[in-house]
């Protein structure tokens, strides 16, 4: 059975707000009025502006971490690669973590902490020199950025209902994009320069802009914060004093109702995360073996990675929103969820038909692989968000989006070591099996939404 959310009041998202009219294009609003229809919501107006302004500085930091940690620290590649998979492995404990506590504190309030936590610590790499440094520096920025991502999940999911829950994820995952393609710009100054206080004073901006990105957030209202818990009544005897076993018998049932309600006991959601978490691994194929693949086994220059991954940050920002609506209704998440497994298996048949081209041909191939799997990825993202949001209970919907967090967290974890043991390993081979890995998890995802779908119809 599809658990719903509780009703509340129209937030006035910009799924229900009439755009203004374009003067000169009667009937058809203006671009201006359809960006602001998209973000008419208070709470994702506040959102999207912390958002817009952190993600510019993890944009920065992507750009130069690894060349920060080899040339100005003077980490080795396996030094490196510990820091990178102790900081992936931190994630995974804080998506969950941070799911917990938003269900019994303050979202607005963690969300706060957690962000300005993870600010200092960026800006406290300028300070590492040294193996051990970095490495707890990288732990304490995994554990603060995934607990701040699911308790982000469980405000949008407490503050919107419906489709404009999907569409507030969508918005902000267009912004975040677009930023980080910014923030990879400015960081491409450190590069360009080279120098080791060009590297540190870009990196402490990036940590400042993680800071400033609070002066938003503290303006988000309470309604994005969890219903308090109401503890049992103590319960009194004939004469006016309380009777002990009794009141703790009370507080024990509350309890039992309490966890009744956790994620870990519904199993559809955790084949739901499972789900997820595989065809997540399809972020380590652009990361890792895209990159890989193009420098090894194509004629194609290295440049061209750089060119794919702007060709999929400009599909995202484009499409995202739009390909996003209606994934609140499980039949069209389910339809959307199919349409991204057959897309992301074609996409890594197409990679490995690169290999050994002329140069012309492997470029044209890569292009077209790369947006394929752009809107594999639009896809099944959206479809995730729409399941990972009615699937949950309401009740506890802190937990069920730090489970959903945390599987995307594993998958992240574990995509590079699978797609090296597929695709570079064995070449076509790997990846004709990485593409039914992702068959596979994406028509799993099919089949269950349409049987929940069909589900919730009987019970309706």
């Amino acid at each position: 059975m599809s658990h719903s959310s509780p009703a509340t009041p129209d937030t006035g998202t910009g799924a229900g707000t009439a755009p203004t009219p374009d003067p000169e294009r009667p009937g058809k609003p203006s671009l201006g009025a359809r960006l602001a229809a998209s973000v008419a919501d208070p709470v994702l107006r506040i959102l999207v502006g912390a958002t817009l302004i952190s993600r510019v500085g993890r944009g920065i930091f992507l750009t130069v971490t690894v060349l920060y940690f080899t040339f100005i620290v003077g980490l080795a590649p396996h030094e490196i690669a510990i820091v990178l998979a102790a900081a992936s492995a931190a994630g995974v404990v804080a998506s969950l973590a941070g799911g917990l506590l938003a269900d019994r504190f303050s979202a607005k309030r963690l969300l706060i902490l957690f962000t300005a936590i993870e600010g200092v610590a960026l800006i406290a790499y300028v300070f590492a020199g040294d193996f051990v440094t970095a490495l707890v520096i990288a732990v304490v920025c995994g554990l603060f950025e995934q607990g701040a991502n699911s308790t982000r999940s469980a405000i949008i999911a407490r503050a919107f209902t419906g489709e404009s829950r999907v569409h507030a994820r969508a918005v902000l995952r267009t912004v975040t994009n677009g930023a980080i393609a910014v923030g990879s710009g400015l960081g491409a100054l450190a590069l360009a320069i080279g120098t080791a206080d060009a590297y540190r004073i870009l990196i402490a901006g990036a940590g400042a802009l993680y800071l400033l990105g609070i002066i938003q957030m503290v303006r988000l209202p309470s309604r994005v914060d969890a219903p308090a818990r109401t503890a049992a009544a103590p319960v009194t005897t004939a004469t006016g004093s309380v009777d002990a076993a009794a009141s703790a018998k009370a507080t024990a049932a509350e309890r039992r109702v309490w966890r009744r309600h956790s994620p870990w006991r519904d199993p559809r959601y955790l084949v739901l995360t499972v789900l997820s978490a595989v065809f997540g691994m399809q972020f380590g194929v652009a990361e890792l073996g895209v990159p890989l693949w193009i420098a090894r086994e194509t004629t194609a220059p290295e440049s061209v990675v750089a060119a794919l991954l702007i060709l999929n940050t400009i599909i995202v920002v484009i499409f995202q929103v739009p390909l996003s609506r209606g994934t609140h209704d499980l039949r069209i998440a389910a339809r959307v969820s199919g349409i991204a497994a057959w897309l992301m298996a074609a996409a890594c048949l197409v990679y490995a038909s690169a290999a050994g081209l002329p140069i012309g041909f492997a470029i044209t191939v890569l292009i077209i692989a790369a947006i394929v799997h752009a809107f594999a990825e639009v896809f099944s993202q959206a479809g995730g968000w729409g399941l990972s949001f009615e699937l949950a209970d309401p009740v506890r919907a802190g937990s069920y989006q730090g489970v959903y967090g945390m599987g995307y967290s594993v998958g992240a974890l574990a995509s590079p070591l699978v797609v090296n043991a597929t695709a570079i390993s064995h070449g076509f081979s790997g990846w004709a099996v990485l593409a039914a890995i992702f068959l596979a998890s994406g028509l799993g995802t099919w089949w269950l939404a349409r049987r929940a779908a069909r589900t919730a119809a009987r019970v309706a």
